[in-house]
């Protein structure tokens, strides 16, 4: 066993493969890796070789990242420069197998990463009062975009008469993705569940409030990790028990990601992700008689056709269509926020230049 085997063999159950240890063997780096499984105001929580550790972003790093999503993720690989007094610095984010995204209102470009290097997403939903379709599609995109494997899971099985019917709809909009009920009371679905938590596989838990991610990670640990609270009867609207992203280490080996409930899912980069979740809409839309048909008034167009005989339903089509666009927008005001940003980033680089204290003054 090489040096370097013996500094990252800690990693392993904490999602260290062969393939990153070939690349980071070929880099050449003298820093130790670590992984992010939380963050906390500014401040990282690690796994690295020599065990738990708080990391600080360097201000360089902050200054010179054009996009939020270039700055450390919970999920994330970084390098990292130990200290012997303080808090370790994260000097650089290894490359990301996959990285879901999303558009947030209220910061200056708009994405966060919400996960990074995630196995698979498990897509959330109860199937009490919370299920939405339209709402599933759009977690359905970012999810194929991300590079990780979705899983719908609708919780709280125990709460319905006959999940059959909605278990059969959602099968409809999944795109191929498998569809679980599950129900932390009586265990249903969970066997199926537990299929994905291979060890060292990464499993985020994403959806709205109330939806039971938190209950259903201290169903699967076996043990009371988060807090959990009751969903309001009255509106049936959860209470954001998770307050911040965490990787949790399972007794089966399996690392599973918690994360504040969503209410909004803007999409960020979308195309493959359209293409994936609307499967069924793009090969109809694709055996039009022209291939730039606008759907509109063209002879031939074989979703008029879809629309009209019932194969397609104008809500799924009209979802189709709304995501289009968005992506189409969404397109355009990242190539103007990356050109905002570069001149941003190198306005700050040239002010840090300026305050370098020069010779002979």
């Amino acid at each position: 066993m090489t040096e370097i085997d013996t500094l990252t063999m800690p990693l392993r159950i904490w999602g260290w493969d062969d393939a990153r240890q070939r690349a980071y063997v070929e880099s050449g780096s003298v820093l130790p890796p670590a992984r992010v499984v939380a963050q906390h105001r500014g401040e990282y929580v690690l796994q690295a070789p020599w065990g738990r550790a708080i990391g600080v972003a360097p201000g360089r790093m902050k200054h010179r990242a054009a996009r939020a999503r270039e700055m450390p993720a919970v999920g994330d690989w970084v390098l990292v420069e130990p200290a012997n007094d303080g808090p370790a610095t994260v000097r650089e984010i290894l490359p990301r197998s996959s990285e879901f995204v999303r558009r947030r209102a209220g910061t200056e470009d708009g994405e966060q990463v919400v996960a990074a290097n995630v196995t698979v997403a498990f897509l959330m939903m109860s199937l009490d009062l919370n299920l939405n379709p339209r709402r599933l599609e759009r977690y359905l995109v970012a999810a194929w975009d991300s590079g990780a494997t979705p899983v719908v899971v609708l919780t709280k099985s125990d709460l319905v008469g006959d999940a059959d019917a909605i278990i059969d709809e959602i099968k409809v909009v999944a795109a191929g993705a498998d569809v679980i009920a599950v129900s932390s009371v009586d265990g249903v679905g969970l066997d199926r569940l537990r299929q994905y938590l291979e060890p060292g596989a990464t499993v985020a838990l994403l959806g709205s409030s109330g939806v039971g991610k938190s209950t259903l990670v201290n169903t699967l640990a076996g043990e009371d990790l988060l807090l959990t609270q009751e969903v309001r009867e009255i509106d049936n609207k959860g209470r954001h028990t998770t307050t911040h992203r965490e990787i949790f280490l399972l007794h089966d080996g399996a690392l599973v990601l918690d994360t504040p409930g969503m209410r909004e899912l803007g999409l960020v980069e979308a195309d493959d992700g359209i293409e994936e979740t609307f499967d069924d809409v793009a090969v109809i839309a694709g055996s039009c008689r022209f291939s730039d048909c606008r759907h509109d008034s063209e002879p031939g167009c074989a979703v008029r056709e879809a629309l009209s005989d019932g194969t397609l339903t104008t809500e799924r089509w009209d979802s189709y269509s709304k995501l289009q666009k968005e992506a189409a927008f969404e397109v355009r005001r990242r190539d103007v926020g990356a050109a905002q940003a570069e001149r941003k980033k190198w306005k700050q680089i040239h002010k840090d230049y300026r305050k370098i204290p020069k010779k002979g003054r």
